[in-house]
């Protein structure tokens, strides 16, 4: 296989011509083209390789390969076969009648069944900081939990202090709050009319 490399030329199909000709690469990820202009045409697009021309190896050259490489694709294979357990057979052998209802001041645990009042029965699948994730029969939500911990715990409001303010360009000092002068509430002097 010839190395490509960005700037460098290659045949395509071109979507504007119709036809294979020769392009300008433009983008590559990794060994593969991905985007091309048509040195014809002047089009950019996606690459497509010339007709009856492939990445993939051919037959010849897939069973030449070792015997090992061939077991070790079926493993993966089997490893890769993902196995689906259904809701019901997730809450077998849980205590489902003592389910708490669900409130975002309690705290969950790991394999925890609550009951929710809009998506009822649930199991906590991931505890990760202050949210849970939670299976339900439909979907799989994400809740907020222990949020209920005493006041000091939770960050209090505080409101800024109504104090007296001064002109912008001399701040006042913490202790000096009773110096400042008073808000200019005086309607400003009017200037005499111009005479034109």
């Amino acid at each position: 296989m010839a190395t490509h490399k960005v700037g460098g030329e290659v045949d395509a199909l071109c979507t504007r011509c119709k036809l294979t000709l020769a392009h300008t690469i433009l983008a590559m990820v990794g060994p593969k083209i991905v985007r091309v202009r048509c040195n014809t045409c002047g089009g950019d697009h996606a690459y497509r390789s010339a007709p009856g021309t492939t990445d993939r190896p051919t037959p010849a050259a897939r069973s030449s390969s070792s015997s090992s490489a061939s077991r070790s694709s079926s493993s993966r294979a089997e490893k890769a076969e993902k196995v689906v357990i259904s809701f019901e057979e997730q809450l077998a052998g849980k205590d489902i009648a003592n389910a708490p209802k669900y409130s975002p001041k309690d705290t969950y645990r790991l394999d925890q069944v609550i009951q929710h009042p809009t998506f009822g029965l649930g199991l906590v699948t991931v505890v990760r900081g202050d949210k849970v994730d939670i299976v339900f029969k439909s979907e799989t939500k994400t809740l907020v939990h222990g949020r209920g911990g005493p006041a000091a715990e939770r960050p209090a409001f505080s409101p800024p202090s109504a104090r007296k303010a001064g002109p912008a360009d001399k701040p006042i000092a913490p202790g000096d709050e009773d110096a400042a002068p008073p808000p200019d509430d005086a309607p400003a002097a009017e200037a005499p009319p111009s005479e034109d």
